[in-house]
C-alpha cells in the first residue's frame, strides 16, 4: 500500500513536498487477516515492529505518516466490498470538505493455506477455478492477491489545478442485507434496493448503464 500509494501520487504529478502537511485523506479497504496471523504465529519472533506491522489501522496510517498527510486516515473492513465502501466514504469526505483530495485503495495478500480451507469449508470456492461475475454459470469465487489505488479530488478543484482526470464518479450508495437468505450470502433484494436508491437520488435513467 505504501508503494502503490506513492506511485498514485507520482502519476498524478504530486511531489512529496507538495503533499507534506496537505489535507489529503487515505481510505484503504482491507479484510484479509493472513499477514497478521502469519506474523503472530510464532510468539518468540515478535519484536518491536510487530505491533505496527500487523495492525490494520497502520496500513493507512503509515502512508499518512510517511507523506505527512493530515486528512482522515481510515481502514475499512466490509468483507468483499471493503474498497468500494472506502471509495464511498472518501467521496463523502470530499463533498463535506474533510479533505482536499483522497487516495483510495485495497490490498490482499495470500500467505497461508488456511484461507483456502476456510472458504472451502463454507463451499464458497469455485470448483471450476473460475470467477464468472453476473453469469448464470457462476459457481463460486477464486482467491487472488494484489494492490490497487486511485486518487480522488473534487472535479472543480482538479480542473482548476490542471490535474489529469481519468474518470468521474457521479454517485455512490451503501447498504446492508439485514436478515436475508444467509449471513455470508449476498442478498439480491438488498442490492437492487441500494441501486434504486442511488438512481433516484441522482434522478437518472439507469437504462444506459453497463457493467
Amino acid at each position: 500500500v505504501l508503494e502503490t500509494g506513492w506511485e498514485v501520487f507520482g502519476r498524478a504529478g504530486y511531489t512529496r513536498r507538495q503533499l507534506d502537511g496537505s489535507a489529503t485523506g487515505v481510505y484503504i479497504g482491507l479484510f484479509n487477516l493472513e499477514h497478521a496471523s502469519t506474523a503472530l504465529a510464532e510468539v518468540a519472533s515478535i519484536d518491536t515492529y510487530t505491533l505496527t506491522g500487523t495492525l490494520h489501522s497502520a496500513v493507512a496510517g503509515r502512508l499518512s505518516y510517511w507523506l505527512g498527510l493530515t486528512g482522515p486516515s481510515v481502514v475499512v473492513d466490509t468483507a468483499c466490498s471493503s474498497s468500494l465502501v472506502a471509495l464511498h466514504l472518501a467521496c463523502n469526505a470530499l463533498r463535506r470538505g474533510e479533505c482536499a483530495m483522497a487516495v483510495v485503495g485495497g490490498a490482499s495478500v495470500l500467505l497461508s493455506p488456511a484461507g483456502y480451507v476456510l472458504y472451502s469449508q463454507t463451499h464458497g470456492m469455485s470448483p471450476s477455478g473460475r470467477c464468472r461475475a453476473f453469469s448464470g454459470k457462476a459457481d463460486g469465487m477464486v482467491r487472488a492477491e494484489g494492490c490497487g489505488a486511485v486518487l480522488l479530488k473534487r472535479l472543480s478543484l482538479a480542473q482548476r489545478d490542471g490535474d489529469p482526470i481519468l474518470a468521474l464518479i457521479t454517485g455512490s450508495a451503501v447498504n446492508q442485507d439485514g436478515r436475508s437468505n444467509g449471513f455470508a450470502a449476498p442478498s439480491g433484494a438488498a442490492q437492487q434496493a441500494v441501486s434504486r436508491r442511488l438512481w433516484r437520488r441522482r434522478s437518472s435513467n439507469p437504462a444506459p448503464s453497463t457493467w
